[in-house]
């Protein structure tokens, strides 16, 4: 179908990847040291160096997008005479998506003869990825905008996401595990395992002492949560903050247990996503059952 199917850059996949799902993305904004720059999908900074001036101690940070940089770009985007709908980053983690529904009430004005959808993903990261994989096979097997925007909203909670992170460091510093947690957690190797709430929010659900065990309850839910179990043969993609072994350990647990799983995609946490994990987070997602409560 001829629309227009759109996201922000914290999806954490490849540029091609994006080019080759025929998806369109708007950046957010982060700062390394003072000075401000576009989430690209590492094309300006790769992520190996980003990564490596958070390991010096960089100052990072990271703001949304604001409502006239979309409105420019809904505009842009819809001056073709196509259709658009456009999936934010989960309203859990971020407010862009109330910034983007504001945006499109002054764009619909403009366009008054063609559609203009807002969809809340729920998910993040390479969770979000896989979510909007799913929707742009949708298009191409002929799913209408109106019946895409239906099923999104309907399917968008059965994203899987679950992280584990070996650096707390930057959990402590955006507030999601306190001061004296994060000390305790150093000096005993605790690896916290984290899902995403039916809000769209991450929790910690376990804390799990040394990193393979962390790493290992990943894939434990990936069975106890996946769409069929052990037979699961969906799609499942792992990013990671600058820790390729941990996420190469995952993918090859998964390989071993899921028979049927042809393929793991392994990509970066981005650097909007990156400012906050900081290194050490690897992350896994998958097709699952409903996100009705914690697990």
């Amino acid at each position: 179908m001829d629309y227009i199917i759109s996201c922000c850059s914290t999806l954490d996949v490849t540029p091609e990847h994006i080019k080759e799902s025929g998806l369109e993305y708007i950046g957010f904004h982060y700062v390394v040291n003072g000075e401000q720059h576009i989430d690209d999908l590492g094309q300006e900074i790769p992520f190996s160096k980003f990564y490596e001036e958070i390991k010096k101690g960089a100052d990072t940070s990271t703001s949304q997008i604001s409502i006239g940089e979309y409105e420019d770009y809904f505009a842009k985007l819809m001056s073709s005479g196509k259709d658009l709908i456009h999936v934010s980053l989960s309203t859990g983690i971020s407010s862009t998506y109330q910034s983007a529904c504001a945006a499109a009430e002054n764009i619909r004005e403009q366009f008054p003869n063609q559609k203009l959808y807002i969809v809340d993903s729920l998910c993040a990261s390479s969770g979000y990825g896989l979510f909007m994989d799913l929707l742009s096979q949708k298009r191409s097997k002929g799913m209408s905008i109106d019946d895409l925007f239906i099923w999104a909203n309907e399917n968008k909670k059965n994203v899987s996401h679950w992280f584990c992170s070996t650096d707390l460091s930057y959990f402590v510093k955006g507030g999601r595990i306190s001061k004296t947690s994060g000390v305790i957690g150093g000096i005993f190797e605790i690896c916290p395992v984290m899902d995403v709430t039916p809000e769209g929010k991450l929790e910690v659900i376990k804390k799990i002492r040394t990193k393979k065990k962390g790493l290992t309850e990943l894939v434990n839910k990936m069975e106890e949560h996946a769409i069929g179990g052990l037979n699961y043969s969906g799609p499942c993609y792992i990013s990671h903050s600058e820790c390729i072994e941990d996420a190469e350990f995952v993918k090859d647990l998964i390989l071993k247990r899921f028979k049927n799983i042809e393929e793991v995609k392994i990509f970066y946490i981005g650097t909007t996503i990156g400012s906050h994990t900081g290194l050490g987070t690897t992350a896994l997602f998958f097709i699952g059952d409903k996100r009705e409560k914690a697990k």
